[in-house]
């Protein structure tokens, strides 16, 4: 896992010129079935101090966690938070957890968006594309995009995310679909699943669904959202969890 620097644009207009070409790059296609692991990957920041990741090594088949890693960014060095551009803030962290982890991940599950992005390049897609990983963006929240129909009460539903303009995605009745809009849990608020990198919408979706789930989140990213927050409140670096 040794990747090139990711990039750091002068200016937010720097940035988006960046995100227009790199979206050309990114493969709606691809074949899970050989995923064994994944990486999931999440961020903590308190204001004005650390930016602080972890990423949590997922064995799939075995549904645990075999292995954590945290990193962390000086204040001075994190760039700041606007709305679209969240790759530049936060996969620099990401990718410096990565490097801590013993073992390679098959592909990568990303708290944010992949497609769903209004330039195509959320931070999932952006970090795919930049280490070649396949990859699949989770939010919490939306950021770009509409249901395209009402979503039932019930866990499991789903109905597409579309957009009337998109620069990548899968035509739809109401435009381009970037994802999906899909209720893990009864009566809890959803979750928006879009493709990042080497990785068709249907199959963002199979992966992500059959995921274990205590919560609203797929297990491997509430294991990352929870150490996340531990690695910095607690001051952990490095390699923090292996079996």
């Amino acid at each position: 896992m040794n990747w090139p620097p990711f990039p750091t644009p002068p200016d937010l207009r720097a940035a988006a010129e960046l995100q227009e070409r790199l979206t050309a790059a990114v493969e709606l296609n691809g074949d899970w079935s050989r995923v064994r692991t994944v990486a999931a990957l999440d961020a903590s920041i308190k204001r004005g101090e650390e930016l602080v990741a972890a990423a949590v090594l997922w064995d799939v088949s075995q549904g645990k966690v075999t292995e954590v890693a945290a990193a962390r960014v000086p204040p001075d060095e994190v760039f700041p938070y606007v709305p679209g551009f969240l790759s530049f803030r936060e996969a620099p962290v990401y990718l410096a957890a990565l490097e801590q982890l013993g073992n390679a991940p098959d592909a990568l599950l990303v708290d944010g968006q992949g497609i769903a992005h209004p330039r195509g390049l959320g931070v999932a897609a952006h970090l795919g594309v930049h280490t070649g990983l396949p990859s699949i963006g989770i939010a919490k929240s939306r950021l770009y995009g509409e249901a395209a129909e009402k979503l039932d009460e019930a866990a499991g539903s789903t109905v597409p995310l579309c957009a009337k303009l998109a620069v990548i995605g899968k035509p739809c009745d109401q435009g381009v679909q970037l994802g999906w809009v899909f209720r893990s849990r009864d009566r809890v608020k959803p979750i928006y699943v879009s493709p990042g990198h080497r990785v068709s919408l249907a199959e963002s979706l199979a992966f992500v669904a059959e995921l274990p789930r205590h919560t609203k989140l797929p297990e491997p990213l509430r294991q990352a959202h929870l150490w996340a927050g531990r690695a910095r409140r607690e001051g952990l670096e490095g390699k923090v969890f292996f079996e």
